[in-house]
């Protein structure tokens, strides 16, 4: 699907008249009447957070605002991204929603390539208000065109009592580097059998969120790939190896084997996006046994204890017909502390707005992790994660680091792999 969604993309680059056609599709007016009837129809994906969220949000905007009617539709991301690239390449935008969730990946790739097609918050929303590395993710020419769906910042998720059995406490964890998690992972492992952390094979996950914490990526600042002589990428391959090498990382085949040795207790933790809590809370025998601590750094480059794994936006499309009511809708969902709020935590969503940070419900103990005051922690650790650009070629350099380091577990030179993927990301570049 990647491939394909790139070579459309490359199409759409080319065809350069029928870009133009969607670029001079302008929204429409809003109504002079602001009680006569408008719709807004919303795409986004995950039937267990963000659409539900939404769907929470549709019941309480409506409310207030009688005379508009919000629809969800559920649209899985590949859909919603093959979608939005077929209505633009042909100038037919008639078919796409006036809001849609956009994965943080992809943001600026949408943006750049279809520059047109989306509508800035800069003059509907107060955006000083939200945490400012998931704002980068869609700015483009000193205009930011999405507001954050979730806060994806890293953490490390850990099962006390298997630590305890090793002798160790939580707080052994805390503000520590990458070659001391492993010395502690040494520990657990020698002590209870189990490894520290487990992971999917043939993912670039854990590399990308080394390289966030450093304020860096796969790109350089005059954004060409950056890869065969990028030493926090190579330092990164070398740790994981080790890492793996030494047991305290199990890779696992797919995603539901990764949420099954969290669930089972087969490994002792894991180091992901704030948002795998609500895939952790699905074993409630285990509550009250895990805890939260930042994520381990780099002890020999400028580096920091947190970072972002994964994430969403929400856009306004240009073919919008009541951009105003759109921009409206979502400053009522993220920048209020209402009911909305608290439906969206529920769901497993940190919010992004800085203000939420300070409610009641964001302090509150959480039971599950012991009692600690997850959410509020999270939104300071969100506060000091780099920001970072994505780029147009975003996921190509994912893919290609992600092969390069399943082939240097397997026993290839890493001098060879990163060559390797230096090699194919620039070819994939057009350079």
């Amino acid at each position: 699907m990647k491939r394909f969604l790139l070579a459309v993309t490359i199409l759409v680059l080319t065809c350069t008249f029928a870009f133009a056609g969607a670029g001079q599709q302008k929204a429409s007016p809003q109504s002079a009447d602001p009680n006569a009837p408008k719709t807004l129809n919303i795409w986004t994906w995950d039937p267990a957070t963000a659409v539900l969220t939404m769907q929470e949000a549709a019941k309480t905007y409506m409310k207030s605002h009688p005379n508009v009617t919000v629809t969800v539709v559920e649209t899985p991301w590949d859909d919603v991204q093959s979608k939005l690239i077929t209505a633009f390449s042909s100038g037919q935008t008639g078919s796409l929603p006036d809001i849609t969730s956009m994965q943080d990946n992809a943001a600026q790739k949408n943006i750049i390539n279809f520059s047109e097609g989306f509508v800035a918050f800069d003059d509907y929303i107060d955006l000083s208000q939200f945490i400012e590395f998931k704002l980068e993710v869609a700015k483009y020419n000193g205009k930011h065109y999405g507001i954050p769906l979730d806060n994806g910042v890293t953490a490390s998720f850990y099962r006390k009592d298997i630590i305890e059995q090793a002798g160790l406490n939580l707080s052994d964890f805390n503000d520590i580097t990458w070659e001391r998690f492993i010395e502690l992972g040494k520990i657990v492992k020698a002590k209870t059998g189990l490894p520290m952390i487990s992971a999917t094979t043939n993912s670039s996950d854990m590399l990308s969120m080394m390289l966030q914490s450093c304020g860096t990526y796969y790109f350089d600042r005059n954004s060409k790939a950056y890869i065969q002589n990028n030493p926090i990428i190579r330092r990164g391959m070398e740790l994981i190896k080790e890492m793996v090498d030494s047991g305290i990382l199990l890779l696992v085949p797919d995603w539901n084997s990764y949420i099954a040795t969290l669930n089972k207790g087969t490994v002792a933790g894991t180091i992901q996006g704030c948002w795998i809590m609500g895939s952790i809370k699905l074993e409630p025998s285990q509550s009250g046994k895990w805890g939260m601590v930042n994520t381990p750094k780099f002890s020999s480059f400028s580096s920091v204890n947190y970072s972002n794994q994964g994430g969403s936006c929400w856009m306004v499309l240009s073919n919008a017909k009541y951009p105003e009511v759109a921009m409206d809708f979502l400053k009522t969902l993220f920048a209020d502390v209402g009911p909305v709020l608290d439906f969206q935590l529920t769901t497993g969503l940190v919010p992004c707005w800085k203000p939420a940070g300070q409610t009641a419900l964001m302090n509150e103990a959480q039971p599950f992790f012991g009692g600690q005051k997850l959410f509020a922690q999270l939104m300071e650790y969100g506060s000091r994660v780099p920001p970072i650009q994505y780029g147009i070629y975003n996921y190509e350099a994912r893919d290609a680091a992600a092969r390069a380091l399943s082939e240097y577990l397997q026993g290839s030179r890493l001098d060879d792999v990163l060559a390797a993927a230096q090699k194919n990301t620039d070819f994939q570049m057009g350079n």
